[in-house]
């Protein structure tokens, strides 16, 4: 090989692992943050099928599924690249991904049927042309690693890659279970416990806010008809469903859609509700037809201790009337129902129903539906709680704390993968190098 080969070489092999280390990252963080917030990964799954209007073609389950195996796949393929372990299957598998991706994000560029690609989650929203931009730079360090899949270093060898391996793919799936069955451990949403959702909601002086409207869907006599707050008709129409409507583009704050509506009177509570000095619960079951009720009797415990020490308790729906009626059958719940935009309720807490702790306006703690507080927990007044407190959360300390469960294995692979595998094929080939130098000298010894 001569010079001027040798440093091409060099070069290429340099840019092939830059761009393995550049995939590795991008990965990493992706899979990561679907990982932690499975549902989220859910509904943009189901954005984009309603958008294709291949929604009735997928039951939720393995809608559901896809988005967690697509997160083990992305965060696991990083781990390879980094690693420079199961080379053929993350370069092919790499490179597939983008070669669908890549012109999916152009059409959402042009067309622009969702808002964004939500490749980050709420981690960290990018538009559709930043999206495509970055897919394009994503694409070429993928065929990049494909052709030169030879040139990645490898940090450990092939007899323990599979212990690593083994250990990615349970790790991201214990993570994405265990934030399914809880809430995300880590909250990228404006609704994260602490927030004030009247601060949120605020637009800077001097710059112009964006105009929504609710829309209400009602129906009477089987027609059904569209009003707003100003026309909101009389009992005598049944509720079907409510949105939100951007009418006017300009500043957006965090939290743009936050409206609660009576449902019994039309009434808007949402300035009085975040103004409340004292606590309040708020249920949020963005589908009550679809909330889980195993927890029922609890809910409405709940319920009875908020009226006992005089606290609000509201729950939150898009449902329409006759749902929240089967569900007052069929749970005996007491409490009041008022109306709020689906895909808010969705992003205020990932769990149908969940609840959440306000006061003030300020986010104090949210429940998934499978950890609510009991009655040996809510023992006396909130004021006299830590459960009347803000939660106190620090997302350095969770990514620590995950981290150390992902990393402490991986550094004990590691250590024997060097102390142990390493050190024997170094003695194995220089015991080699011994024995064939030994042949080799008795080859050349001059027969008799």
């Amino acid at each position: 090989m001569n010079l001027e080969t040798k440093q091409k070489h060099i070069i290429w092999k340099s840019w092939v692992n830059v761009c393995r280390f550049l995939l590795a990252a991008v990965f990493i963080f992706s899979g990561f943050v679907k990982a932690v917030d499975p549902l989220g990964s859910f509904y943009k799954i189901q954005d984009y099928l309603t958008a294709f209007g291949m929604a009735a073609w997928f039951p939720t389950y393995l809608q559901l599924l896809f988005a967690i195996v697509l997160s083990a796949l992305e965060f696991s393929v990083g781990v390879f690249l980094f690693f420079g372990i199961r080379r053929r299957f993350a370069t092919t598998l790499a490179l597939l991904l983008m070669i669908v991706m890549t012109p999916l994000t152009l059409y959402l560029a042009l067309a622009n049927p969702v808002s964004d690609c939500g490749c980050f989650g709420d981690a960290w929203v990018l538009t559709n042309w930043e999206t495509f931009g970055k897919n394009v730079v994503l694409f070429i360090a993928a065929v990049s690693v494909f052709k030169g899949g030879k040139q990645i270093i490898r940090f450990i060898t092939a007899k323990m890659a599979w212990m690593v391996s083994m250990y990615t793919f349970f790790f991201v799936f214990v993570l994405s279970f265990y934030c399914l069955d809880n809430l995300p451990i880590l909250d990228f949403r404006p609704y994260k416990i602490g927030k004030n959702i009247k601060e949120g909601m605020e637009i800077p002086e001097g710059a112009k806010p964006s105009v929504f409207e609710s829309k209400f869907i009602l129906e009477k006599d089987g027609k059904k008809q569209e009003f707003t707050l100003d026309n909101y008709p009389d009992s005598t129409w049944t509720f079907v469903e409510t949105r939100t409507v951007l009418k006017e583009k300009g500043y957006e704050p965090p939290i743009h859609d936050f409206s609660i509506v009576s449902l019994e009177t039309g009434e808007d509570l949402t300035d009085s509700i975040l103004s409340d000095k004292g606590y309040t619960f708020l249920l949020a079951a963005h589908r009550i037809e679809k909330a889980d009720d195993s927890n029922i009797d609890l809910i409405n415990e709940i319920y009875d201790y908020s009226v006992e020490h005089g606290y609000g308790f509201y729950a939150l729906t898009s449902s329409p009337e006759e749902q929240i009626e089967l569900w007052r059958d069929k749970t005996g719940a007491e409490y009041p129902f008022c109306q709020m935009d689906d895909i808010t309720l969705k992003t205020i807490i990932r769990s149908n129903p969940g609840l959440m702790l306000i006061k003030d306006g300020v986010i104090l703690n949210k429940w998934s539906d499978n950890s609510l507080p009991d009655e040996y927990v809510l023992t006396d007044s909130l004021d006299k709680l830590e459960l009347g407190q803000q939660k106190q959360e620090s997302d350095l300390r969770t990514i620590g704390y995950v981290l150390l469960w992902f990393i402490i294995p991986l550094l004990m692979v590691i250590g024997v993968d060097i102390l142990v595998v390493k050190r024997r094929e170094r003695k194995r080939a220089k015991n080699k190098v011994i024995s064939d130098g030994v042949v080799s000298d008795k080859q050349e010894l001059p027969q008799p």
